[in-house]
């Protein structure tokens, strides 16, 4: 539909963007100077995003915390937290906000036209028109601010954002990010913490806050998306009408300056802390890091993610393997890091020797330069650019709305140039000028030109030091009780009266006047169907091939499942180090780094995995499979076949120093994961005492298995011939005719490629004589604290409804959205200051409530403890009632795409899960009331009073609250 009558903006271009199957247009608003992109496209699901340029000035987090605040409350929708209105009660297919180093983004996404324009229109509402200005309360809770509870009382700092940063501040690998982009831009915005240090933050004042969105917070600032099928004309005229048309344009400085190149390149170093458990030898991070183009060239910034994975990424990338060799750390990290102005190259050796500085810079230069010399390797280039441009065409980001991330991706340009909104839509021409260049020097001129001859660079080394977070918190206390003396009696009186009244506007329910002013559908507007599964079973020999019958557009997904029934207990956690060795060693025909650049130049890679289906009602039946995930085009299915083949037949397990490169990765990557999603661990840890799936998790990937490649990795010279005797045996065990399943996600044509190679397929596998075995968990309620060096915690607690004889319904989904957001978003986040709380009740009975980046441990704890009274009290109207219902459905109603169906048809068919109770479920939802809520009462209690909990905290918080716990130790 061709966009004409909207007279209140002018058209600046217009261009057909075949790559993505869209007609672009780029406006301006007359009046108020606004920038409005829009999208035309046959997709339905819908979005809207309004950002601006933030430069921040400093490191007190104004434009994060401005981000926070502009979503509680607004002229025409005056709750406290319109944002937690929405998410219980819209059928949003996306709905967040993001703050980065140089702007703030306020997108969402909806199939529903209706449900689209509520969105939009809330959205609008409160960039334009916050409460902030007349309720300090946002700040002070969003924040920081003061907590004293009465005169005597020792003074604290609370606020979410405060308490979000304090936990991203507790990441050694967060300290380093942020100190190398600082380090890297100091005389710009990227300078400083966009974010927020904890330190910094209450120096914020609430003048200034409010100061930053009367500057930035104008349409003239402001970058307008609009993407999918829409009637744009309807949307542009709507948005001048409520919106832009109150606007003058007027002249905003907020242009991102370009950093001087430095003279010389600059040396930093900085600590971080960990637990006394913790090493302070080889414990370090070394980094150099290099400023390289700028962000408008996107040809150049796709060469440079080119040679990221040539030079890095990919295993055996020569400058990655070069440094392991020469021992400069026992993981090597790289990355290009765009999406900022002047975009940067980043190499980072973890576990290293700070001593060895001099060394790794000299080292990465001198490789470099060999390679610069030698040439690049051709086919390594070429296996990178199909690998990019198999992403790009495929599209595919799994629950991420694609017009969302074409959204974020336009802003690499369109931010910093007016004129060039569209270019990173634009790239299946940058692929094809790349492929031909890499026949030249295109590529090593490149790293002369930015990675040899450029001294706009950055040596950062950050150190361990023990004692530093006890050292901090003792500082900070000190700081806070100096402050507190040097106040006068009133003063004090008015600090315990401010935080008495910040209590009490959050403890104030919303009138039904506010609540009624967020727009809702009804239920009528929701529709019955359920998500369709899409399995055929067939037969190849003895073999199931389960075929997922849609629609790839040539796109072949193939699943090689194996049963582990053949693997005792004690090898369990071989096999995950197994998945990790697959297709990263030796095999007879390719050295490792070959094997890998020939699987990703001739298709869209091949995947070694565990996956656990757990049986739809019962948390005890579960089956385990090894997994090879591979997608093709089409007339690649041999070659996978072939690929898959070599790798099961001739991996080579004697290398004994590449088994420990893999081995001290997989402990490096394992001490990040665990410790950065903290919430995931705790979870996982305390379902482990009493469910088999996640005691088989924990045995793969949890904490558990950590204990096993670190006694791996520390030991590794005593155990390797062992290692090496489980792998072999491990692959007799799985890769046998017996164990296969194949699930096969195309059209009829692409299946019976599949089929077709089958037969040869199976008569390489393993075949030697084996029995099944019977692996038993070993339960234990072991209530567990673990230590961190970090300064925040992730309280869980978990336990089974199912094994006190409730059953389960399609209302508990509807408890997880009031919960998530209603009782637990209250108590947890807004009054106790975490920055997340999350719950969940699966059709198993396994159950659990978490907190994410939490100042409380005890406090947490007991709020978890009344979760079932306020489920009893639970009371709402019909409108009420519905919200919850709409909020529940849009979980369910995610759109999904090819792969994701055959994802779901897949794990439905091992969890013994039928459309027929898909369909119960749903209409439990649709049909639940404020009874089938109360209900539920005595089910959570169940739950809770299992006492399973498990926290990983602070050294300080766990030792403070040890009688709350059985065992308490170092996480790591």
């Amino acid at each position: 539909m061709k966009i004409e009558n909207i007279p209140a903006y002018e058209q600046i271009l217009e261009q057909e963007i075949p790559d993505i199957h869209a007609k672009g247009s780029l406006w301006k608003h007359k009046k108020s100077g606004a920038r409005v992109m829009v999208l035309e496209t046959e997709d339905e699901n819908k979005v809207f995003n309004i950002a601006f340029r933030t430069p921040p000035a400093n490191s007190t987090g104004v434009a994060h915390i401005l981000e926070h605040s502009v979503l509680c409350g607004s002229k025409e929708f005056p709750l406290k937290d319109p944002f937690v209105e929405l998410v219980k009660g819209s059928l949003n297919t996306f709905l967040n906000a993001m703050t980065y180093p140089d702007k703030t983004m306020y997108p969402v996404a909806s199939c529903n036209d209706a449900d689209f324009k509520n969105l939009m229109h809330v959205y609008l509402d409160a960039v334009f028109f916050p409460n902030i200005y007349q309720k300090e309360e946002i700040f002070r809770q969003e924040g920081w601010h003061y907590e004293l509870e009465n005169a005597e009382a020792p003074l604290k700092l609370n606020g979410v954002v405060y308490n979000e940063m304090k936990g991203a501040f507790s990441s050694p690998e967060e300290v380093l990010d942020r100190e190398v982009f600082n380090s890297l831009f100091p005389d710009t915005p990227y300078g400083v913490e966009s974010g927020g240090d904890p330190n910094v933050i209450p120096e914020l004042s609430y003048s200034e806050f409010l100061e930053f969105h009367k500057r930035y917070y104008h349409p003239v600032n402001s970058y307008i998306y609009l993407y999918g099928n829409m009637d744009m004309e309807e949307r542009l005229n709507w948005m001048d009408e409520h919106y832009l048309s109150k606007y003058d344009e007027t002249v905003i400085d907020s242009a991102i300056p370009k950093q001087k190149a430095f003279d010389t390149v600059k040396e930093l170093t900085m600590e971080y802390p960990v637990s006394e458990n913790e090493p302070e030898e080889e414990n370090s991070y070394l980094s150099y890091n290099i400023v390289a183009g700028n962000s408008l060239d996107v040809e150049q910034n796709t060469a440079f993610d080119i040679l990221d994975y040539t030079l890095l990424s990919a295993p055996g990338a020569p400058l990655k393997q070069a440094l392991l060799d020469a021992g400069m750390g026992k993981d090597i990290m790289g990355s290009y890091e765009d999406g900022i102005y002047q975009p940067f190259f980043s190499i980072v050796a973890k576990n290293a020797d700070p001593k060895k500085k001099d060394e790794f810079v000299a080292l990465i230069r001198s490789t470099l330069e060999e390679i610069v010399k030698k040439g690049i390797d051709k086919k390594a280039i070429l296996a990178g650019i199909n690998y990019m441009e198999f992403r790009f065409r495929e599209a595919d980001y799994a629950s991420y709305p694609k017009g969302l991330m074409y959204g974020l991706d336009v802003f690499d340009s369109w931010l910093y140039d007016d004129h060039h909104p569209f270019d990173y839509l634009c790239k299946l021409k940058v692929f094809e000028n790349l492929k031909e260049k890499a026949q030249t020097r295109y590529f090593e001129d490149l790293i002369k030109e930015y990675l040899l001859d450029n001294t706009h660079a950055s040596i950062v080394v950050v150190n361990p030091k023990r004692g530093l977070a006890a050292q901090r918190d003792k500082a900070l206390e000190e700081k806070l009780e100096a402050y507190k003396s040097s106040l006068s009696k009133e003063e004090v009186e008015k600090i315990v009266a401010e935080s008495a009244h910040l209590k009490e506007y959050q403890d104030a329910p919303e009138t039904p006047e506010a609540l009624a002013t967020i727009p809702m559908l009804k239920r009528s507007d929701i529709s019955k169907e359920t998500i369709k599964i899409y399995n055929t079973p067939k037969k190849s020999g003895d073999t199931l091939l389960l075929h997922h019958n849609i629609d790839t557009n040539g796109i072949c997904y193939l699943d090689l499942l194996f049963d582990l029934k053949k693997v005792p207990q004690e090898l369990i956690p071989y096999t995950s180090i197994l998945k990790s060795v697959l297709g990263y060693v030796d095999t007879e025909n390719y050295k490792y780094g070959e094997l890998f650049n020939e699987i990703n130049a001739n298709s869209g890679g091949i995947l070694f995995g565990i996956q656990g289906f757990g049986d739809y009602k019962d948390n005890q039946d579960i089956r385990n499979m090894a997994g090879i995930k591979a997608k093709m085009l089409y007339d690649k299915i041999p070659f996978v076949f072939e690929m898959i083949k070599e790798i099961l037949i001739t991996s080579v397990f004697d290398d004994e120093k590449r088994l420990y490169e893999i081995i001290a990765r997989m402990k490096s990557r394992l001490q990040m994961g665990l410790a950065q999603a903290g919430h995931s661990t705790a979870v996982k840890r305390a379902l482990s005492y009493f469910s088999a799936n996640a005691y088989y998790q924990e045995q793969i990937a949890g904490v558990e298995f950590y204990k096993v490649i670190d006694g791996l990795e520390s030991n590794f010279e005593a155990k390797k011939g062992e290692l090496i005797s489980n792998l072999k045996t491990l692959m007799k065990l799985i890769f046998r005719e017996e164990n296969l399943t194949v699930s096969c996600t195309a059209d009829e044509e692409g299946c019976n490629l599949v089929e077709k190679e089958l037969p040869s397929f199976k008569k390489c596998l393993f075949d030697e004589p084996a029995e099944d075995t019977v692996c038993t968990p070993i339960y234990e309620v072991k209530n567990e604290g673990f230590k961190t060096s970090g300064q925040v915690q992730y309280v869980a607690t978990a336990g089974n409804f199912r094994e006190q004889g409730f059953e389960y319904t399609g209302c508990l989904k509807i408890l997880k959205v009031m919960l998530s957001y209603e009782y637990l978003w209250m108590n947890v986040r807004v009054k106790g200051g975490a920055y997340g709380c999350m719950s969940e009740f699966k059709t198993s009975g396994d159950s659990y409530l978490v907190s994410y980046r939490d100042p409380n441990l005890k406090k947490t704890l007991e709020v978890f403890e009344h979760t079932a009274d306020y489920i009893r009290n639970f009371d709402a109207d019909e409108r009420e009632m519905t919200k919850y219902v709409i909020g529940t459905i849009s979980d369910l109603d995610v759109p999904m795409t090819p792969a994701t169906k055959g994802s779901v048809s897949l794990n439905a068919w091992f969890s013994n899960v039928t459309e027929e109770e898909l369909k119960k479920e749903r209409m439990e939802i649709l049909n639940a009331t404020v009874e089938d809520i109360r209900a539920l009462a005595e089910l959570v209690d169940c739950v809770v009073k299992q006492q399973r909990i498990c926290v990983v905290g602070s050294e300080e918080k766990i030792e403070q609250e040890k009688d709350l716990f059985k065992t308490v130790e170092h996480l790591l």
